[in-house]
């Protein structure tokens, strides 16, 4: 063999040997086959926290605060008071008009609403003493807790000898429903009644009580 033919030998299997030491990475690179590549290779992020959910505005319908949030109404389950839930006392306040000094203690545990004028009856005598001035309505009223006291003022009159004189009157409270209450009794010696008598409703205090 020729010198120019074995150096055309020798040239083809040397580009036949780069050819094949090529051709597998240059496959990769266009197949996309996988390796140990930056691009091939995705970074995994981390998942944001849930937020918490929010509970929604009906959520609280029907709890003791309310839907809306506020607070209930703290008489909706405080009751007129009747003379179950009351002591009563009557205190000789003027001599010479046989006024008294009428006063109600709640003795219970719980608040109670006290309504209006006290129903006054005289005696074995028909009749009671008329309403004198206006009293608050039932949602006014005012709430006696366990323990506080109310009071009211039985107004008479000057003996002008066309009435008649009783030992002791009886009270019962305005609970504005048909309760049967048992009228409580106390002694008033020589009380003098005549169209003249009339009983305040019920206040907070001794003073307004007599002087309405």
């Amino acid at each position: 063999m020729s010198t120019v033919r074995r150096a055309v030998v020798g040239l083809a299997v040397v580009s036949g040997l780069v050819l094949t030491a090529c051709g597998p990475a240059e496959d990769d690179a266009s197949s996309g086959g996988e390796g140990p590549t930056a691009s091939t290779t995705e970074s995994v992020k981390p998942s944001k926290p849930s937020k918490p959910t929010t509970p929604s505005a009906s959520a609280g319908k029907g709890s003791p605060s309310g839907g809306d949030g506020s607070s209930p109404d703290p008489d909706y389950d405080v009751f007129p008071c009747s003379t179950f839930d009351v002591k009563f006392t009557a205190t000789l306040a003027e001599s010479t008009t046989s006024s008294y000094l009428l006063k109600i203690t709640n003795k219970g545990t719980k608040a109670c609403k006290v309504l209006g004028h006290p129903v006054v009856t005289f005696g074995d005598l028909d009749g009671q003493a008329t309403e004198r001035g206006e009293a608050p309505g039932i949602e006014d009223a005012s709430r006696l807790e366990a323990g506080e006291s109310a009071y009211a003022g039985l107004m008479g009159g000057v003996d002008d000898g066309t009435g008649e004189t009783v030992d002791s009157i009886a009270m019962t409270m305005n609970t504005e429903s048909d309760l049967e209450q048992t009228p409580l009794k106390v002694s008033t010696p020589g009380l003098y009644v005549s169209d003249k008598n009339s009983v305040t409703a019920w206040v907070g205090n001794a003073e307004d009580a007599l002087s309405l």
